[in-house]
């Protein structure tokens, strides 16, 4: 299935009935690994605002939500290679438990500059869920503690994710055909 975005032409990668169950069974590694506490998720905007929205629904224990915005992406298809955080966490995370939820890890630059500043406010924990990795693209190297898939390295929207301020609304993920 082929769909139009913009300028530019798309092409099935992740359908919604998969998205939906591997985001039920992250939270549910959540759910127990997370038993008895209670962690701080960060969802990082804006790519990541409906995977941290359909995580949260699935995480049963008590769970605490901050936002932080973050960007390499600035209306184009490839990585500035710059990083822009336009929100500090409104919440105090030291002694917490992080979970900060990525809608996508390419390279790996925007959480390469933007781990150390949740260290330094000494986190009792910090992992990190990302819906999507590229490994081809993978510059600097992120541990990623939660999945959801590993995908060619070609630009994909929906599900969030965009092509210059549109898509985000589309329910299943499409690579860019080339």
């Amino acid at each position: 299935m082929k769909t139009r975005v913009a300028d530019l032409e798309f092409e099935l990668l992740i359908n919604s009935a998969r998205i939906d169950a591997r985001v039920k069974e992250i939270g549910a590694e959540i759910n127990a690994d997370y038993a008895g506490r209670t962690p701080v998720l960060v969802g990082v905007l804006n790519g990541g605002f409906l995977f941290t929205a359909d995580l949260i629904k699935e995480i049963e224990i008590p769970v605490e939500v901050a936002f932080t915005k973050l960007a390499s992406y600035f209306g184009g298809t490839k990585t500035t290679h710059k990083v822009r955080d336009d929100f500090d966490l409104a919440v105090g995370i030291t002694g917490r438990d992080i979970i900060l939820v990525e809608d996508i890890v390419d390279t790996g630059k925007t959480l390469s500059e933007f781990l150390p500043q949740l260290q330094h406010q000494q986190p009792a924990s910090m992992k990190i869920v990302a819906l999507l990795h590229k490994p081809e693209a993978t510059v600097y190297p992120i541990k990623i503690d939660y999945l959801g898939f590993s995908i060619p390295n070609k630009f994909v929207v929906g599900y969030g994710l965009d092509y210059d301020g549109i898509g985000r609304n589309m329910k299943e993920i499409y690579k860019l055909v080339e």
